[in-house]
């Protein structure tokens, strides 16, 4: 029977047992609305007040400036609609990058259908936007700038803190979408500079369907969901106890072990890239130099698209990308690696490998020998002739 091996981290993580035990508990024990008064109520806003404490703690903010979402994408949506929505003018402006996740793209986009004004920032080779290029788009109206922590498919670290502290001092709110980040670096969003900042449950080995949203103190949002008054009346909605007892449990385990992690994960990600390079000729390493997360490497192979690599590994047994979760089955090449400056062509020939918990040394170089395999096959075939 094949074996199988899951390379594919950023785009979702196995749910930990610890974390699989904390939600199966609190689904089976507690039930109750989090804002009734009786006492299943109040079980129920003790756990999620623990959680809440818990992913608080991982951030580095107060508890009482977290609000829980149901994931990444509506935390980003949250922050950046509430925030330009909730500024006062009638002119406003946005400063985001090229290479941020659809869920800032996106909603950026639907902004400039409203009449706000967007600028994407570029980027250089290096996959990471240079603050000054921030500072030169600011404008009087600017009312917030949105950069990424850490980038999905090249796992580039951007300048967080430098770019608030730009913002801060031209009095503009600063967003960053850690989602990538959080659980894999460390995360402190006071000594970031942050005003908003995005995370979700899924990258950290819990379930799907839960996020969380930090809100600096003073910070002004108009939300995007109406109803009752939950989550500070940030975000309405009967709170999901399970996803978020499972989310701080989740937390908690990410901050117990992640200088550990960090370094073994960081290891095993050079060894990859190491024997990819070593064994198969005309590689390249998309993003290499710029400080990166320790888990992602984003690889570039001459001569052969992406897409049939995926498939080819899946064959053999080894789950990888060949872009952002998000966009798979696209037909165009990744925006990121466009904005790096790659040509199509090399987009689409490049693939992502993202290292988590239960890899290990031996499915490394299992992986590099398949990836060495399937690049020499697909090479034999294409229609592409080297030069």
């Amino acid at each position: 029977m094949l074996q199988r091996f899951y390379f594919d981290h950023n785009a979702t993580t196995p749910v930990a047992p610890e974390v699989l035990a904390a939600m199966a508990a609190a689904l089976d024990q507690v039930y109750g609305n989090a804002s009734s008064i009786h006492h299943f109520g109040q079980a129920a806003r003790q756990k999620l007040e623990t959680a809440r404490r818990e992913v608080a703690a991982l951030l580095g903010c107060g508890a009482r400036e977290l609000a829980f979402t149901s994931g990444g994408t509506e935390s980003d949506n949250l922050a950046i609609l509430g925030a330009v929505r909730g500024a006062p003018g009638d002119r406003k402006h946005v400063v985001t990058t090229a290479i941020e996740h659809p869920a800032v793209l996106n909603t950026c986009a639907q902004l400039e259908r409203e009449g706000v004004e967007v600028t994407y920032v570029p980027v250089g080779p290096g996959a990471v936007v240079d603050p000054e290029d921030v500072r030169r788009a600011l404008r009087p109206e600017t009312v917030l700038v949105s950069v990424m922590h850490a980038n999905n498919e090249t796992g580039t670290v951007q300048p967080v803190a430098e770019i608030a502290a730009i913002a801060r001092g031209y009095g503009v709110a600063m967003h960053s979408d850690g989602v990538q980040a959080v659980g894999k670096i460390p995360v402190d969003v006071a000594a970031l500079g942050v005003d908003l900042y995005s995370a979700s449950a899924h990258k950290i080995y819990a379930p799907k369907g839960t996020g969380a949203l930090y809100v600096r103190r003073g910070t002004r949002i108009e939300p995007v969901l109406y109803g009752g008054h939950h989550e500070g009346d940030r975000r309405p909605g009967t709170e999901n106890v399970p996803g978020a007892a499972a989310f701080g449990t989740a937390a908690g385990l990410a901050a117990a072990h992640l200088a550990e992690d960090g370094a073994r994960t960081a290891a095993l990600r050079d060894r990859l890239e190491q024997g990819i390079l070593a064994r198969v000729d005309h590689a390249h390493v998309n993003g290499a130099g710029s400080a990166r997360v320790p888990n992602t490497t984003n690889i570039r192979f001459d001569w052969i698209e992406g897409e049939p690599l995926v498939i080819a590994l899946d064959l053999r047994g080894f789950a990888v990308s060949s872009g952002a979760a998000c966009s798979s089955g696209a037909v165009e090449p990744s925006h990121v690696l466009l904005a790096i400056g790659l040509t199509p062509e090399e987009a689409r020939g490049s693939v992502r490998f993202s290292l988590g918990r239960g890899n290990t040394a031996a499915q490394v170089d299992a992986l590099v020998e398949a990836v060495a395999e399937a690049v020499a096959h697909l090479r034999r075939i294409s229609a592409v002739t080297p030069t």
